[in-house]
């Protein structure tokens, strides 16, 4: 089952955030709290989505998520989703629960008119870029992805000019 993720789901979510940067070898580098989380998701100002996979017995156990978010293709003239987490508990794995969650963002997608639906997936991870190019999604080779993040961050946007 898939469902748009309540605020009762933040601390099944912040575990399997902390499953996920585990799996990818980067579990150091976890620092958002429960609290962060849910001001992203419910606070005032919502920028961030989640759904959520549940187990297929009659206890509602949260196995999986999708974390996204809106970005806007400038080409095309409208919004697409990013997928920024997707992840299901790797013994729930094979019972369609990754495919289930993808499909959700698919049917968003095509319900609001957005014509992309995009997301990364590190060059070693051989299972999830199986299971993706098995759904379709292609590679997008001539894009290289950079990122600002703690000093450089920092001496860009408080030291750089306006």
């Amino acid at each position: 089952m898939i469902r748009t993720a309540t605020p009762e789901d933040i601390p099944a979510l912040h575990a399997l955030v902390r499953e996920l940067a585990a799996y990818e070898k980067a579990l150091d580098e976890v620092v958002a709290s429960e609290a962060q989380l849910a001001e992203a998701l419910f606070g005032d100002r919502p920028a961030v989505y989640a759904h959520v996979a549940t187990a297929d017995d009659d206890s509602a156990e949260v196995i999986g998520f999708a974390l996204w978010f809106l970005n806007f293709s400038t080409w095309r003239g409208v919004h697409g989703i990013y997928l920024e987490d997707l992840y299901v508990r790797p013994e729930r794995r094979g019972g369609g629960h990754g495919k289930a969650l993808l499909a959700e963002l698919a049917r968003i997608c095509v319900e609001r008119g957005y014509e992309r639906l995009e997301w990364s997936v590190l060059d070693w991870n051989a299972p999830s870029i199986a299971f993706y190019e098995s759904l379709g999604a292609r590679p997008q080779d001539e894009w290289t992805v950079y990122r600002l993040t703690d000093g450089a961050l920092a001496s860009l946007g408080g030291g750089g000019t306006h």
